[in-house]
């Protein structure tokens, strides 16, 4: 369906050129918009031509006119007038809202079929047939970007984006949620993550950037199929998930950039409590005091390095390798030994994931 904006814009804008006054009805006689109040034709009137046989009627001084969607009648058409150009006036008019109900009708197939493509609803053989039918190309290259922004941003967002990207046909933006916006984007021979990132920034500034870390942008893998679109985007999705989870501090997280933490999220979390329960006995590392943990989290940072995590703790060395004693003591881990350390670590990542994990089930 146009948008009554819409409608009230194209019939001001054939009145500017034919100084016709025309008006929009649907089929039960409201008027939808019109450019002029004073109107004689009756709900009645209306009606009884939108059911009888006859596409233009001259009723008093107005000419009616059916506009129909493919073989279905969506609206009744009156321009004001007796002359013969305003007969003429008004069959360009209804040729006119005819063209944009076709145009609305694509715009909204290909926005209903990159939903479902998205979402994996669609056979192999369905997808090549509607893209071809839609006129998109199904050996691009593309990648799935999702941003997801806090529930107060201004819905204004998806017009944002869809203004940076102006009216490229082979880009498309959509949403399958109310959380989210979904851009699948094609991009040209050649061009790779390097771009990726640089639109996933473009994005972000479009909408605006959160300084509370509160807007996130992810994205999967390049495609070169339209079938493996659905693939990007669960990466897009995951790489969301992930990225809150261990690398809290970026606005910008690619699927290929997630490391261990992609194993990670993917772990069911009885094993995730069986893990921890052997590496900690009976302790967690919530019970670390905030000195024990700045230590480690530094110790990590400076790839297992006791001097210059000595010193960019202002600590003499010696209270670092007490710390250090002093936690594998209480653990078993000598964080100074490699195979300890990447134990240590993957640790402190499953904890957090299981926490993070509680509060979604909230």
């Amino acid at each position: 369906m146009i948008s009554n904006q819409i409608l009230q814009s194209t019939i001001e804008g054939l009145k500017n050129i034919t100084k016709t006054d025309l008006g929009v009805l649907d089929v039960e006689g409201k008027v939808l918009v019109s450019t002029f109040t004073d109107s004689e034709v009756t709900q009645s009137e209306v009606t009884n031509f939108a059911q009888s046989q006859a596409d233009t009627q001259t009723i008093k001084n107005y000419h009616f006119f059916k506009v129909y969607d493919e073989h279905q009648l969506e609206y009744i058409l009156i321009a004001r007038g007796d002359e013969d150009e305003c007969y003429l006036v008004g069959k360009m008019a209804s040729f006119q809202l005819q063209g944009l109900l076709t145009a609305y009708k694509e715009r909204f197939d290909k926005d209903n079929f990159i939903k479902n493509l998205l979402l994996d609803n669609l056979l192999l053989v369905d997808i090549y047939n509607r893209a071809k039918k839609l006129r998109i190309n199904s050996d691009a290259q593309r990648v799935v970007f999702i941003l997801e922004a806090s529930p107060d941003r201004d819905q204004g967002s998806i017009e944002n984006i869809k203004n940076l990207f102006g009216n490229k046909s082979g880009d498309f933006i959509t949403a399958v949620d109310e959380k989210s916006i979904i851009v699948v984007k094609e991009l040209a021979p050649g061009e790779g993550y390097a771009q990726a990132n640089s639109i996933a920034a473009s994005i972000l500034e479009a909408v605006g950037r959160d300084g509370d870390h509160k807007t996130y942008i992810a994205y999967g893998t390049i495609v070169k199929e339209l079938k493996e679109v659905s693939r990007s985007y669960k990466e897009a999705r995951m790489a969301l998930d992930v990225g809150k989870i261990f690398f809290s501090e970026k606005d910008i997280i690619a699927y290929s950039s997630l490391g261990i933490g992609r194993l990670i999220y993917q772990l069911p979390i009885p094993l995730c409590k069986m893990f921890i329960k052997e590496i900690f006995a009976n302790k967690s590392p919530d019970d670390f005091d905030e000195e024990t943990l700045t230590t480690i989290n530094k110790f990590f940072e400076n790839n297992l390095n006791v001097s210059e995590t000595s010193r960019q703790l202002y600590i003499h060395r010696n209270t670092l390798v007490y710390r250090l004693d002093k936690l594998q003591k209480s653990t078993g881990l000598d964080l100074r030994v490699f195979e300890d350390a990447i134990t240590f670590k993957i640790a402190l990542m499953v904890v957090r994931y299981m926490k993070y994990m509680e509060t979604m089930d909230f």
